[in-house]
């Protein structure tokens, strides 16, 4: 987690990295999307409800992804 001052004011960064198989391209487009999911079980509203919640306290999210590298960061204002 890091601390970072911008042209707003002061936000809080985090980022996590793994190193497993990557998003694949043609479905990278698709992972904010509501009830979108490439498993057999479950709803799929994870990064749908994460995002929302981030960009309701004025943060963003970012995901880059390629084989065997994710990168996953958001920021948040501190307030």
């Amino acid at each position: 987690m890091l601390l970072e001052t911008v042209r707003n004011g002061p936000q809080v960064i985090v980022r996590v990295r793994d190193n497993g198989p990557g998003i694949p391209p043609d479905l990278q487009e698709r992972i904010f999307d509501p009830f979108y999911t490439t498993k057999e079980y479950g709803t799929g509203l994870g990064l749908t409800i994460c995002r929302q919640l981030i960009n309701a306290h004025g943060g963003q999210i970012r995901i880059d992804s390629h084989p065997g590298r994710t990168l996953v960061e958001f920021t948040l204002p501190l307030s």
